[in-house]
């Protein structure tokens, strides 16, 4: 007899398979040839031609302790843990997400559950599932499809998945194993 969290995981799954659109590419991916006429001027301030965007600091009130942090507003989660030499905290990564079309609610929650890979109802492959609520018959997590395809927030079946690249689904998968919290900001 399937359980109610078996259940949930296979409805996960079931939409993350049914997205096919293509990602937008990371920010990290878009490299100019050349900088602007203004960047070359306080080039040597911030590292010049081929220098990376600053990331987008860690949203306030976003808890403490390692967790994943998932700012709803910015389409982004950073990876959260304690500084080794006991300074403080460090922020381990962070990158885009791609939402389905049901967000959770702002709040702080802990991963339930994981599974290295599945597949889809619509056949696509998906890996590093981590499922961190559920709640009215939607389940919430991050994956990554195989096939790089993202979610459709328009997409009338009601679903809590959030995909990320193949890439951030490793580090995902890597940090946020059973029990680590997440921290849902608006």
């Amino acid at each position: 007899m399937l359980t109610v969290a078996a259940l949930g995981v296979v409805a996960f799954f079931a939409y993350q398979a049914s997205a096919a659109d293509e990602r937008p590419p990371r920010s990290s991916e878009q490299v100019e040839e050349s900088p602007a006429p203004e960047d070359e001027a306080d080039g040597a301030e911030d590292g010049g031609a081929g220098a990376e965007a600053e990331e987008p600091p860690l949203p306030a009130e976003s808890g403490t302790g390692k967790r994943v942090v998932y700012a709803l507003g910015q389409q982004r989660v950073w990876l959260v843990d304690l500084a080794q030499d006991g300074t403080g905290e460090v922020v381990l990564d962070t990158f885009p997400v791609y939402p389905s079309s049901v967000s959770p609610e702002p709040g702080e929650y802990a991963v339930t559950s994981r599974s290295p890979n599945g597949t889809g109802s619509d056949g696509v492959a998906i890996e590093h599932t981590v499922i961190f609520h559920s709640a009215d018959d939607v389940v919430f997590g991050f994956s990554a499809a195989i096939d790089g395809s993202t979610p459709d927030p328009e997409a009338a079946q009601r679903t809590g998945a959030v995909r990320q690249s193949r890439e951030d689904g490793a580090a995902m998968w890597e940090f946020a194993t059973e029990n680590v919290t997440v921290v849902v900001v608006p």
